[in-house]
């Protein structure tokens, strides 16, 4: 099998199903998104000292991206598709396992700590955006609705786990100041 396909030299691709596309579809962009986040969890499990318990829950989450990139490729014509609300709900557990876990939010935290809760606040941007890019798509034409609540839930996810993470090493997490402190150079 060959890698390349010469299919999008002009700048098109096509969804599951044939449907021909520009390559800066909405789609397109929505689960090229997904395959962003889907490698950065790849360099985070590659750089980082994770925990077998959340090495498996991200290799996990990386499997549904595949899934939900699916998804989006899929027009609403098909009926059968991957995710489902079963995705969330666990999610939405593992969320709560992560706040019973760390202390009560009572500011805002500004990302960052351990390099790894730092690497998960920016899987958590890259989630933040990739729900922007879908719910584009979702008023525009019909999608697996469920993708879309899960990325939602995904991007609450890598909040409460970078928030764990920090707890776990001892590392009070960077609180947000009014204004900030403003550094010059003298």
């Amino acid at each position: 099998m060959k890698i390349y396909t010469k299919t999008g030299d002009k700048g098109y691709t096509r969804l599951i199903g044939g449907k021909k596309v520009a390559k800066n579809d909405a789609r397109v962009d929505g689960y090229g998104t997904l395959d962003e986040l889907n490698a950065w969890i790849g360099l985070i499990l590659a750089e980082e000292k994770v925990t077998p318990e959340l090495a498996s829950q991200l290799v996990e989450i990386q499997n549904i991206l595949f899934d939900a990139g699916a998804d989006l490729a899929t027009p609403k014509i098909k009926t059968a598709f991957k995710v489902t609300p079963e995705y969330t709900e666990q999610l939405e557990k593992q969320i709560d396992q992560f706040v019973n876990q760390t202390p009560p939010i009572e500011r805002f935290i500004l990302p960052g700590g351990t390099p790894l809760a730092a690497k998960l606040h920016v899987a958590r941007t890259i989630a933040r955006r990739a729900e922007r890019l879908i719910s584009g798509v979702a008023m525009e034409e019909e999608i697996n609705e469920a993708v879309l609540t899960w990325v939602n839930r995904l991007s609450d996810y890598f909040f409460v786990a970078a928030r764990y993470v920090n707890h776990q090493a001892g590392i009070n997490e960077p609180a947000y100041s009014r204004g900030g402190k403003v550094f010059h150079n003298e």
